[in-house]
């Protein structure tokens, strides 16, 4: 098998792209076959460098590899105009010098007249111009278009997905297959790309099912073999309509950039529109490669549910060893430019340890690394609404506490178990629930009513930076009552 993905860098790799390319690349791999990459780069107007670097770093992020060096299909114009040409020559397409106003007219004639269907149109005026005269026409430099002669009958075709498929020719107009300017049309480039690169399954998505009809016919009247085609299900936004940006489709680089997983990506992306045939959901790339079958893909759209995208990438943090999320959080956190509240950053012990205390906490690491934020950084603002219940209702008491527990943490013990032993004890001495001296403490070293365990807080941030964070909270509290 050789397969292709063929996106156009027009802009960057969404989600409906990144699946056809999975796809592809899951049954290149399960057969043995190729992968291949071609950026349809023809239209000169709207394709960007940067929007080919954007889908090329989209490919890599999601571990989709290709095979052989990418084909840029503008290189590949002169074969297009050949190709074109051969079928001028075996009488399969003609020339039509008609002007676009002209056709027009006619057509609202036709069709006021109601003389039924149009399809065949462009061919009744072309014939008006004589074969002699349309040569000296052409070599005077006089611009034209090439028309495909499409022949009567009904294309058919076996789709890998939905079956038996069957197009009447006669509702298929005359299309053009090379503009006047000399460029091809989309259908007539793809055909001719395909065979040039030898393409002998086409897997794209259900939009794509109008064009095939015509894509047959090219092949066919260029003696190429005929590739085997199978169209994918849309994706759909939660209304059940074609997914956009209105449903809040983004590109998946933004995905990574909010800190999804490319291996629960991929997992989520493989069951939008194919089935394992059991109710498993997390399954990792190499149990994907060898379920993979085109007979499992479905029919119908799939619902593109973000929740359970984020549901699936926080199973898949939930995997990984502590030190590797820790990797991982750390790059982000770079990418952040995020910096250690001076003198000290966390230790490579401590930043295991917040690591796994904000793992249960997080769907994504850019979740996990804004929850992050009071361990790495500064604390420079209190949750106001947290303040004045643990805080300000009783300005006084708060700041006994606060004060005591400083006093208990600065000598005790620093392991989890000496320091819960000592505040348990503290609220104890002072007659109240723990919670009352958690919930004041909780704010002063996070400046957030929750938290991870508030022994694990204490030991991410070590005895020094948790003295001076209760320390300044005793002294907010003080400022606080003074400004009443």
């Amino acid at each position: 098998m050789r397969l292709r993905f063929a996106p156009s860098p027009t802009g960057y790799l969404h989600v409906g792209g990144a699946r056809t390319a999975l796809f592809n690349w899951l049954l290149a791999r399960r057969s043995g076959g190729a992968f291949l990459l071609r950026i349809e780069d023809t239209d000169r107007d709207r394709s960007r460098p940067e929007h080919v670097e954007a889908i090329l770093s989209g490919l890599r992020w999601l571990g989709i590899d290709w095979d052989e060096e990418p084909v840029f299909q503008a290189d590949g114009l002169e074969r297009h105009r050949a190709d074109a040409l051969l079928l001028l020559e075996r009488g399969r397409a003609y020339r039509d010098f008609t002007p676009q106003e002209e056709f027009e007219r006619a057509r609202d004639a036709a069709v006021a007249a109601g003389t039924g269907a149009v399809t065949r149109l462009s061919r009744e005026l072309a014939s008006r111009v004589q074969p002699a005269d349309a040569e000296m026409r052409a070599a005077a430099g006089e611009p034209f278009a090439v028309r495909f002669r499409v022949p009567g009958g009904s294309t058919s075709w076996r789709d890998m997905v939905h079956g038996d498929m069957r197009f009447d020719n006669g509702e298929i107009e005359d299309f053009v297959i090379l503009r006047g300017d000399g460029t091809p049309t989309y259908n007539h480039a793809v055909v001719s790309d395909d065979a040039q690169m030898g393409i002998s399954h086409v897997i794209r998505g259900d939009d794509h099912i109008s064009n095939t009809p015509k894509q047959i016919l090219l092949y066919e009247a260029l003696g190429k073999k005929v590739p085997a085609f199978g169209h994918l299900p849309m994706i759909l936004g939660p209304d059940g309509k074609r997914l956009s940006k209105r449903h809040g489709a983004q590109a998946v680089n933004s995905y990574e950039e909010e800190g999804v997983l490319p291996e629960a990506m991929v997992n989520f992306l493989a069951l939008l529109g194919w089935s394992p045939g059991t109710d498993e959901e997390l399954l990792s790339r190499d149990e994907l490669v060898a379920r993979f079958t085109m007979e499992r893909v479905l029919k119908k759209g799939s619902v593109f549910d973000s929740a359970k995208l984020y549901w699936m990438n926080g199973k898949y943090m939930a995997r990984l060893d502590t030190r590797e999320l820790a990797a991982r959080l750390q790059h982000t956190l770079a990418s952040r430019n995020a910096s250690a509240e001076e003198p000290h950053e966390l230790s490579d012990d401590a930043f295991q340890r917040m690591t796994a205390a904000l793992a249960p906490r997080s769907r994504s690491l850019s979740e996990m690394a804004t929850l992050a934020a009071p361990y790495v950084g500064p604390v420079t603002s209190y949750d106001a609404k947290a303040a004045r219940r643990a805080w300000y209702r009783d300005p006084g008491g708060a700041s006994e506490i606060l004060a005591r527990v400083r006093t208990e943490i600065a000598t005790v013990g620093w392991e989890a178990e000496t320091v819960e032993q000592s505040l348990r004890g503290l609220a104890g001495d002072l007659g109240v629930g723990a919670g009352k001296v958690f919930q004041p403490l909780r704010l002063a070293l996070t400046g957030l009513p929750a938290s991870p365990g508030i022994f694990d807080v204490l030991l991410i941030l070590g005895r020094e930076r948790s003295l001076r964070r209760i320390g300044r909270a005793i002294d907010t509290i003080a400022s606080h009552a003074g400004q009443r």
